[in-house]
């Protein structure tokens, strides 16, 4: 992947593409939808819980442990709808649904991810302003990796395509421990109810330990936590990275439409596979129409996959879809591409008389 610049171009497409989804009726409420998958996300944490119990000292629990990262990652899934308005018109409904559901449920400041996320969709892929693409462990363009300082961190950038998929299973950890550092940082006053939104993970942290090691021995209830996390993190990952990972990182202003449908990818499953993709990726495989229109319900992108695909045919804009294996072939090239400024750095770094 190469990092473009691109002209702003000029019109109003986007007003367009916005009133045939809005004609379409592809931007009303979906409550009974929303109704149906609280309903079944309860059922699957009740039904998880119940076989932990049941279960008791037996390493059958490393399955209940595969059926609580599925659990947990549906209900990131749902706080991030939940973010976007698609469940409820107003602020203070969706603050408190999603403080439950990310502070309580998963242990992750709801306040701090929700700015994250509006900055990452407001500037898709922007090196600089899309807080996705920031350099650490993963680098996304040469630049960054020619930047990169420390040993460790050079090393994981050289070589971040071959160990993308064991550093996404630290994902979940690696964001809660970036929220509690907003939380606790200086930065702190920018999350609204601060105090509560630690109580409520505090409270998570201690249900969750005080369950794992009063039901378990030791070393199970370390097996389980670890098997948990790791799975929920590549989760994760597997659920986000796809989407964008890849594409365009332009370095030049662009016009709404193009900004969202150039830098995003839709994954699409095929025949039977199609549906189980859209439920377990939370309607994220639709990346483009989710981009283009934030707070539309998920069980709505589906049938704007339609509209806006053949818009953007109309307008000239490039609208990229893939499957599920070709998304991480372009994406893993992406890390590919940018490790080779590691490498350029490092031939740099070799004194004459090695080279």
């Amino acid at each position: 992947m190469t990092t473009q610049t691109l002209d702003q171009p000029t019109g109003s497409d986007f007003a367009r593409l916005s009133r045939r989804v809005a004609d379409a009726g592809l931007m009303d409420r979906r409550p009974g939808y929303y109704v149906l998958r609280f309903a079944l996300l309860a059922g699957w944490h009740a039904a998880t819980i119940t076989a932990f119990l049941l279960l008791g000292d037996s390493w059958w629990q490393l399955l209940v442990a595969v059926a609580a990262a599925f659990g947990s990652g549906q209900t990131a899934l749902l706080a991030h709808d939940v973010a976007h308005r698609q469940v409820f018109r107003t602020r203070r409904p969706s603050a408190v649904v999603g403080r439950l559901l990310g502070n309580l449920g998963i242990g992750m400041s709801y306040g701090w991810w929700t700015d994250k996320h509006t900055r990452h969709h407001a500037n898709p892929n922007h090196e600089g302003l899309d807080p996705d693409v920031e350099p650490g462990a993963l680098v996304w363009t040469g630049e960054q990796a020619r930047a990169a300082r420390g040993r460790v961190v050079r090393f994981l950038n050289r070589h971040q395509a071959a160990l993308f998929f064991p550093l996404i299973t630290f994902a979940a950890v690696d964001l809660r421990r970036a929220s509690l550092q907003a939380l606790l940082g200086r930065d702190r006053r920018q999350v609204p109810l601060r105090g509560l939104e630690l109580a409520l993970i505090a409270a998570h942290v201690a249900v969750y330990l005080t369950a794992l090691f009063l039901v378990l021995p030791a070393g199970l209830a370390v097996a389980f936590l670890v098997l948990h996390q790791a799975l929920f993190g590549l989760y994760l990952g597997s659920v986000f990275a796809p989407n964008h990972k890849g594409m365009q990182m332009p370095t030049e202003r662009m016009d709404f439409l193009r900004k969202q449908v150039l830098t995003s990818r839709n994954v699409r499953g095929g025949g039977l596979t199609d549906r189980p993709l859209h439920v377990v990726m939370g309607g994220l495989n639709h990346q483009i129409e989710h981009h283009l229109f934030p707070s539309m319900p998920t069980a709505n992108l589906r049938a704007a996959r339609d509209v806006v695909r053949g818009y953007c045919a109309e307008v000239g804009v490039a609208y990229h879809e893939t499957g599920l294996v070709r998304s991480w072939q372009e994406s893993l090239a992406q890390l590919r591409e940018a490790s080779a400024g590691t490498d350029e750095l490092n031939r740099d770094e070799l004194s004459p008389a090695v080279r």
